[in-house]
């Protein structure tokens, strides 16, 4: 196997060696942010770590899948239960799989009982969307679940004269997929939608996916003062689920229809007074299916339903304050027919309020609270604080404080069976973190330079009771790391995004290390346009010193280090017309981001893009 770091730390050498080279050509930052905040803010005012991706970018890296979308560029390795479409988790910052929330499209499509995991394996992502990864306990913006911090996903406005881009590509594990796309904008309406899917054989026996995925967005603007739309979302997946390698089972599948929809508005009643209204809903339907031998197929159906209100409003018409307050009413019901036979519904009421307040021109601070109220659990209560300061315009210092929560499940608070019975006295997993660091913005908007210090405790997570007949809150933890990112233009146009992080993840109750959480992990990508339309790229992740639990004899294990390596390239004959190719997994590494679960070794793939 190769040392992980060797690949690794030819990439550096590459990256500091152009560094240090003549000027390069400007970088093309999105001058604003808005997840942090939850309004639009410049990078160079916020005392938070949020990171973006346009899907442009992603386009040009050949990057079309959620789940290498966030592993390629925030430095927090995803875990893959399997190959493409199979249940995959990630850890930001150390938190526990089911403590990051996803937003998509204004909605959070993940709780305790309704799962991202499925969803992160398999869908794409659009040319019409949009990624920030905002770092950090962030539950008094958007509530539970946000303790490691929230991935927001959201379709763009369509503009300019109508386009569309006709994709297809071919390649190894008998894979082939293909896209269509199309935005615009003509008068006081603009749309913007992408259809893509396709299917893999990937690289075992019973491990085909199938997918399908649909984004839509339609805009109008009524006045200078009202603007409305919607949008829609739908993700099918059907997967091929052998489990382990030591199992190797035949007949297994997981198959799955993720739908979202929303209405939004945007008002602006005066000139210092905006406000944004939303309501959606989502249904989700998984189902699983093992047949059994000489009995009958063992199927699991879990159907997750919500409908959600979000309104804010936003007042700047005090001197150096603006003020932003808000209200969510949200509605679900889960029925799951596996272990505990769920069938619960739960109503959810908060409120928060956030003051930006800029003291001076140079000085930055953001404060506010949320209150969540559970028609199941009780209520949470939970604030945060940040402050940037630039000392200079090249250099930003930056600090954050917060709270976070994630609320029992249905089956902790109600599951019943002949050895297990829920615990409604659950209180939420509670979480308070802190963060501080510094940014360097390279003249000429060349790039920025990042680094951070985080750390996060732990208490009232949930865990089985000495019997294992029930569940309470007795578990602690800590994580604490370093954090360093760059994203530049180098000497030559060279496109580079690169990240770092050092991680220290200890269940402090039982005095061991955090499973599958890498004490070492880190990404590289460089890209290059060249003349005549050709464009190349290379990237390299890397995951060291980690546990994980062995899936034969279920014993804590050090799990092996890897590093990836992709190559992709693409050739522009003609403004409509260009040829693409992309080498997955170069060094054909042999590894499990699971245990039990072997990755993708090599794959070279082809395809052709039509822009109309």
């Amino acid at each position: 196997m190769p040392r992980p770091w060797l690949v690794l730390g030819f990439l550096g050498a590459l990256f500091v060696s152009r560094l240090a080279a003549e000027p390069g050509a400007p970088t093309p930052l999105d001058p604003f942010v808005t997840t942090s905040t939850r309004t639009p803010v410049r990078r160079e005012t916020i005392g938070a770590v949020v990171e973006t991706f346009s899907g442009e970018e992603l386009a040009r890296r050949q990057i079309s899948s959620l789940a290498a979308a966030l592993a390629g560029g925030t430095g927090t390795p995803l875990f893959a239960s399997g190959a493409r479409g199979a249940i995959t988790s990630l850890f930001l910052r150390g938190a526990n799989s089911s403590q990051t929330l996803f937003l998509v499209d204004g909605l959070r499509i993940n709780d305790p009982n309704t799962d991202y995991a499925v969803l992160l394996g398999g869908a794409c992502v659009s040319a019409c969307d949009r990624l920030e990864v905002a770092h950090g306990p962030q539950s008094t913006l958007y509530g539970g679940e946000a303790v490691g911090g929230v991935i927001v996903l959201q379709s763009q406005r369509g503009e300019g004269a109508a386009s569309g881009r006709l994709a297809v590509e071919a390649g190894s594990f008998g894979t082939v997929q293909g896209a269509i796309s199309g935005q615009g904008a003509r008068g006081a309406n603009a749309w913007n939608f992408s259809l893509q899917g396709g299917h893999t054989d990937n690289d075992r026996p019973n491990n085909d996916f199938d997918s399908a995925n649909l984004t839509l967005r339609l805009d109008r603007t009524v006045s200078d003062r009202i603007a409305v739309g919607t949008t829609l979302r739908w993700f099918h997946g059907d997967y091929g689920s052998p489990g382990t390698r030591f199992t190797n089972d035949p007949d297994n599948r997981e198959r799955e229809d993720n739908l979202l929809a929303t209405a939004f508005a945007d008002l602006k009643p005066g000139a210092a007074w905006t406000g944004r209204f939303v309501l959606g809903g989502q249904d989700r339907h998984y189902t699983a299916e093992s047949p059994r031998a000489g009995r009958s197929t063992e199927v699991t159906v879990v159907r997750n339903r919500r409908a959600v209100f979000d309104a804010q409003t936003s007042f700047a018409g005090f001197e150096r304050h603006r003020l932003t307050g808000g209200l969510l009413a949200e509605a679900n019901h889960t029925r799951n027919t596996g272990f505990g036979n769920i069938n619960a519904k739960q109503a959810l009421w908060a409120v928060f309020a956030q003051d930006e307040w800029a003291p001076r021109d140079d000085l930055y601070f953001t404060a506010g609270l949320r209150s969540d109220d559970f028609d199941t659990f009780g209520r949470a209560t939970t604030g945060r604080a940040t402050l940037a300061w630039l000392v200079h315009p090249s250099l930003k210092f930056r600090a954050s404080f917060g709270t976070a929560f994630r609320s029992p499940s249905f089956l902790d608070l109600y599951g019943r069976s002949a050895f297990y019975n829920g615990n409604p006295a659950l209180h939420a997993e509670r979480a308070r973190g802190w963060d501080a660091g510094a940014d360097f913005y390279l003249p000429n908007r060349r790039g920025v330079l990042s680094a951070s210090w985080f750390d996060t405790g732990f208490r009232d997570l949930i865990a089985s009771t000495p019997n294992f007949r029930s569940v309470e809150n007795i578990e602690r933890a800590r994580t604490r790391g370093l954090e360093l990112s760059a994203q530049v233009i180098l000497p030559g146009a060279v496109e580079a995004r690169t990240s770092f992080t050092y991680l220290e993840a200890e269940n402090l109750t039982t005095g061991r290390r955090l499973l599958r959480r890498p004490r070492q992990s880190a990404s590289l990508d460089l890209l290059r346009t060249w003349s005549h339309g050709l464009t190349t790229g290379a990237g390299v992740a890397v995951v060291a010193r980690r546990r994980d639990v062995d899936a034969r004899t279920f014993v804590q294990i050090d799990a092996e280090d890897y590093s990836v390596v992709r190559l992709h390239a693409s050739w522009a004959i003609s403004p409509r017309l260009a040829l693409k190719t992309r080498l997955e997994n170069l060094l054909n590494e042999s590894y499990e981001d699971v245990n039990g679960y072997p990755a993708l070794g090599f794959g070279a793939f082809g395809g052709v893009e039509w822009k109309f």
